[in-house]
C-alpha cells in the first residue's frame, strides 16, 4: 500500500507542474510557411555569436539562419520540403575540415549538405536516400560523428518503412572533387506500425541513436554501424498523451544528463535521464516539463555557455505560429530539480 501511495503522490506532484509553464526568453521572426525542426552551430570563437538553423517545411520551403535573439540573419529558399535538421563538426572536404549542416528535401527523396556558417550547398544537388525501396520520402535526420575514427554519418528515417529496416544510415564523405557523397552502411530500426518515425537524436559521446515511434515509445540503438543491430532499450510507452516528437541531450558530466522529449499534443517534454536508471538501459520519466510552444515537433539543446543569457546553455523548440521559441536553460533545470526533490 505505501509503494502505491508513493507512486500517487509523485504522479501528482508531476500534475502540480505542468501548470508552471515555460516561458520563452525570445521567439524567432517568422517563416513563410511552417517551422519544424532547429539544431544549433556554435561557433568556435565566441559562443555569443551561435546561430540556430531551422527549417521551414513546405513545398519551396527553406534553411534560415537566426541569431540567439531570433533574428534571421540568413536563409536559402527554394527547397523541396525540408524537414529535419542537423549540424556536425569537422568533415573533411576538398583538403580542409568545415562545419556542416544537413536536412532531409522529402520531394526530391534526398538529404541536402551545406557548409556552415555560410550555408553554401557542398552535396552536388543533393544525396539520394532510400534508392533501393520504393518507400522514400525522408524526413528525420541525425548526424553521428565516431570520436575514434571521426567519421560522420547520418542517421536518416522517412515518412514510413519496414520494421527492422527503418532508417539507413549514410558514411558522408569527400567525392575527391570537393563534393559531399553518402555511402550506405547500415539499415535497422524497430517500428510498431502505428504511425511515423521522424524525430532521430544521436549522443556522439555515448554511441547511441533514440527515435521516435509516434504513439508507441522511444527506441535506443548503437550508432557505430559496426556494432549490434539489436536494440538497445524501448522506453515511454505509456508518458505521452499522443504523438512522440523532438528528442534532445543536455549533458550534464560525461556520461550523465537529460533526454528531453517533446509530448507534442500535451505542450510538453518529458525528461529523462540521459544515463538510464538502475539497469542503464531502462528509462523512468523523471519530470514533466510545461512550455509555452504548441504542438512541439523538433528540438534542440546545448549546455554551451552563450552568455549572459544563456550562461547554462539553451534549449530551443518548434512551435505553431511559424516561429521556434528559445528558452534559458535555467529555467528547465529549476523545473526538474524541483520534481525531483519533492519525489
Amino acid at each position: 500500500m505505501k509503494k502505491i501511495l508513493l507512486i500517487a503522490s509523485v504522479s501528482f506532484l508531476m500534475v502540480q507542474c505542468t501548470s508552471m509553464k515555460v516561458k520563452p526568453v525570445y521567439k524567432t521572426q517568422k517563416v513563410q510557411f511552417d517551422t519544424d525542426d532547429p539544431a544549433f552551430w556554435i561557433n568556435p570563437q565566441d559562443a555569443s555569436k551561435s546561430l540556430i538553423l531551422g527549417t521551414d517545411k513546405e513545398t519551396n520551403g527553406g534553411i534560415y539562419v537566426y541569431d540567439l535573439k531570433g533574428k534571421i540573419v540568413n536563409k536559402v529558399l527554394g527547397i523541396q520540403r525540408p524537414n529535419n535538421i542537423d549540424v556536425e563538426y569537422g568533415l573533411e572536404v576538398g583538403g580542409k575540415k568545415m562545419d556542416i549542416a544537413v536536412f532531409t528535401e522529402r520531394e526530391t527523396n534526398k538529404i541536402r549538405v551545406f557548409s556552415v556558417p555560410d550555408l553554401k550547398p557542398i552535396d552536388n544537388g543533393g544525396i539520394s536516400v532510400f534508392e533501393d525501396s520504393d518507400q522514400k520520402s525522408p524526413m528525420g535526420i541525425a548526424l553521428y560523428k565516431n570520436p575514434a575514427t571521426q567519421q560522420i554519418y547520418a542517421v536518416v528515417g522517412r515518412k514510413t518503412g519496414p520494421s527492422g529496416s527503418y532508417l539507413y544510415q549514410y558514411l558522408l564523405k569527400d567525392d575527391g572533387n570537393g563534393q559531399v557523397i553518402g555511402e550506405l552502411v547500415r539499415k535497422f530500426g524497430e517500428y510498431s506500425g502505428k504511425k511515423e518515425i521522424e524525430s532521430i537524436a544521436v549522443d556522439d559521446a555515448l554511441g547511441v541513436i533514440y527515435y521516435s515511434d509516434e504513439q508507441y515509445g522511444i527506441h535506443k540503438y548503437n550508432a557505430d554501424p559496426s556494432a549490434s543491430n539489436e536494440q538497445l532499450a524501448l522506453f515511454g510507452t505509456n508518458d505521452f498523451k499522443s504523438d512522440i516528437e523532438g528528442i534532445s541531450i543536455y549533458p550534464t558530466g560525461e556520461k550523465t544528463g537529460y533526454i528531453l522529449v517533446s509530448d507534442q499534443q500535451a505542450n510538453t517534454f518529458n525528461v529523462y535521464r540521459r544515463e538510464g536508471d538502475t539497469n542503464k538501459n531502462t528509462y523512468q520519466r523523471i519530470a514533466i516539463i510545461p512550455v509555452s510552444t504548441k504542438e512541439s515537433d523538433g528540438s534542440d539543446v546545448s549546455n554551451v555557455n552563450f552568455g549572459p543569457d544563456f550562461p547554462k546553455g539553451m534549449f530551443v523548440a518548434m512551435s505553431n505560429g511559424k516561429v521556434f521559441h528559445i528558452y534559458d536553460w535555467r529555467d528547465i533545470e529549476a523545473l526538474i530539480l524541483a520534481q525531483q526533490n519533492k519525489k
